[in-house]
């Protein structure tokens, strides 16, 4: 049989064209850089019991689990890679170049599993790849491990990538509903490292939080404010980690009405309120989620203090649910009657009763919290939102209320203000810690955290 034909290298429509002198003078002289012997990742002493407990699901079954593709953002530019969570899971690998990599789980008796991971090793010299190749290439994009490096890295058996098509059948997580879930239900419960990372990415939220505050006055001062503070945050995001775990919202006056606001795109008001939703994703790429509403001017004026102790309470109420053996929806339910309740006191409600109170605070007042913002998301529903919660797990708490600026069922005063207070818990075995409690959450101790920061940058 044929041996199949060198894939084209990814060039560009304007780059030039190679002669035989120059590609033969490329192939030649270059000195062996080596990656260290020691070279390890902090995943790999977790990896194989991993996989060891999908592999007790799946017994007899080929397991696929891909890293994911590149997929392209304009032309011949790609958007920036991060692999698919459960692949970044199972192998420890976290990196850009990471794309098209595929770990399978070989059958090996009909109780266990090996783990293969394919993946398309170091270009070499002798080829055209590493110096022609936009998307692989090591001139362009950087050095990737060979394939006895990624095994050292990471604990795993390694071959090369031949190619998806190339594979071995089997059931792919990507187009699997039941690995899908099963992978996402493993995932609930964080081990010790996983919940260091969270708390790491925590406090680099929290520094970023502080980093926004300082930039206040340049940010009132620019005319997409929103946008200044998307940025100042981006800058901690990418210097501390990966980036942001999500798309920040910089949401200023009745632009926090809406939930996910993104375009971050206004002019910021000192009278007005900022609602900013946001939270740096590590290395390992577990990412925080926080949440805190600022007033601009430093201070609440009366009436958005009054619609923040609100959503204060309800989120006080919430936390008060987390305990192992709650159901999940418990701390949902906790926070929505005091918010009723509240609304129902001053006059937008006639009663707490039933769910018309919904109108005014539409979404969930939480989710599972890890390798993704959103984490666990294919667990189905008995194991995850139905389920109960148990000692480990991490979760955001975060009621909010949302008062459109055109709801005429809302006394004038109170149409446009938003209003979502965050933090990120995990379980105990006796209630829940609070990860993110560097960052303040009642008012007044907002407003001290603001002057402090904003009084030590003016002097």
């Amino acid at each position: 049989m044929a041996e199949p034909a060198t894939p084209r290298p990814n060039t560009g429509s304007h780059d030039l064209p190679v002669s035989a002198e120059l590609a033969a003078f490329m192939a030649a002289d270059w000195a062996a850089t080596p990656l260290p012997e020691d070279i390890r990742l902090p995943a790999a002493d977790f990896t194989a019991a991993r996989c060891a407990r999908l592999s007790a699901r799946f017994p007899g079954e080929r397991l696929l689990i891909p890293a994911g593709e590149l997929r392209v953002r304009s032309n011949d530019c790609d958007h920036r890679f991060r692999p698919h969570s459960a692949y970044a899971w199972l192998t420890g690998l976290t990196g850009e170049d990471q794309a098209g990599h595929v770990l399978v789980l070989e059958p090996d008796g009909p109780h266990r599993h090996q783990p293969v991971l394919h993946i398309r090793p170091r270009s070499p010299r002798q080829g055209e790849e590493f110096y022609r190749d936009r998307r692989y290439g090591e001139f362009w994009v950087g050095r990737r491990p060979d394939l006895a490096e990624t095994t050292r890295m990471t604990g795993l058996d390694c071959a090369p990538l031949t190619g998806p098509d190339r594979l071995p059948p089997g059931r792919n997580a990507a187009h699997d509903p039941e690995l899908a879930s099963v992978l996402s239900e493993l995932r609930l419960v964080k081990d010790a490292w996983e919940i260091e990372q969270l708390q790491l990415a925590v406090d680099h939220t929290t520094a970023g939080f502080q980093d926004v505050v300082r930039a206040l006055p340049h940010a009132l001062a620019h005319p997409r404010g929103e946008r200044w503070i998307e940025g100042v945050f981006a800058l901690r995001a990418r210097a501390e980690g990966n980036g942001t775990g999500y798309e920040t919202i910089a949401a200023s006056g009745a632009h926090a009405c809406a939930l996910h606001w993104i375009r971050n795109d206004g002019r910021l008001d000192p009278d007005q309120l900022l609602l900013l939703d946001a939270g740096v994703e590590t290395d390992s790429l577990y990412t925080a989620d926080i949440t805190r509403t600022l007033p601009l001017s430093g201070r609440f004026s009366p009436v958005q203090r009054q619609v923040y102790e609100l959503v204060l309470a309800a989120q006080e109420a919430g936390m008060a649910a987390l305990k192992p053996g709650a159901s999940f929806r418990d701390f949902h339910r906790a926070g929505m009657r005091v918010i009723a309740e509240g609304l129902a006191e001053w006059g937008v409600l006639k009663s707490p009763e039933g769910d018309l109170h919904r109108r005014y605070t539409l979404c969930s007042s939480g989710h599972m919290l890890g390798l993704d913002v959103h984490d666990c998301a294919q667990a189905r529903a008995d194991a995850y939102l139905d389920g109960v919660l148990a000692e480990g797990q991490v979760l955001t708490v975060e009621p909010g209320l949302y008062l459109q600026p055109d709801d005429l069922t809302l006394p004038a005063e109170l149409r446009g203000i938003g209003v979502r207070i965050e933090d990120d818990l995990v379980i105990t075995a006796d209630g829940a810690r609070l990860l993110s409690g560097a960052l303040p959450r009642t008012p007044d101790a907002v407003e001290e955290w603001m002057g402090g920061l904003l009084e030590r940058l003016g002097g």
